[in-house]
């Protein structure tokens, strides 16, 4: 991710305002607007089908939680992120163009923003209340899984042939990467 060039910062109402033309996938953290680079079809195969086995499984047990791909999060004034994959679970923080706060659960993965996620982000999810942060390492084939609401560093380490409990649903949603691609 590379800053598109600019002086000041922004708030998050002029950056929405700023890049609603623009065909560049852009964020906005800490008020600087930060361009994306495009993903590439293996990151696609797989944040679709982590959105499908989410979303199926709060569709199967009646949950309230929604579960999204690439949508904005306005996180504070400075900040809107988009995660290859959230939910949320209080629908008041959502209306038809956004969700705004920390959603309950986030998955990053990892390709040209690989500091990004393991830094920056890593930081900015942990500080705002998300719930569980994953970071799928398509280079590594490993997960790194935080569950903040427990622990504020890492707390487990996967192969992608392992299963992974979603923390937010007590373990009862797991997911093998490996099944994924």
């Amino acid at each position: 991710m590379t800053a598109i060039p600019n002086e000041q910062k922004h708030t998050a109402e002029e950056y929405f305002r700023l890049t609603e033309s623009l065909e560049e996938r852009t964020e906005l953290i800490d008020g600087q607007i930060i361009a994306m680079a495009s993903p590439n079809i293996r990151h696609q195969i797989l944040a679709s089908r982590l959105f499908g086995r989410a979303d199926q499984y709060i569709l199967a047990n009646h949950g309230k939680c929604i579960a999204m791909q690439a949508v904005d999060v306005q996180m504070d004034d400075g900040t809107v992120v988009v995660p290859d994959v959230l939910v949320m679970c209080d629908p008041d923080k959502m209306d038809n163009q956004r969700c705004y706060g920390a959603p309950d659960w986030v998955v990053e993965i990892t390709s040209q923003n690989r500091e990004n996620d393991f830094d920056r982000k890593l930081g900015l999810y942990r500080e705002n209340g998300v719930r569980e942060y994953w970071i799928v390492d398509t280079d590594k084939e490993k997960v790194w899984v935080y569950v903040f609401e427990h622990h504020p560093n890492v707390v487990g380490y996967y192969n992608w042939t392992d299963e992974i409990p979603v923390g937010i649903y007590g373990g009862n949603l797991t997911i093998r990467i490996a099944d994924l691609v």
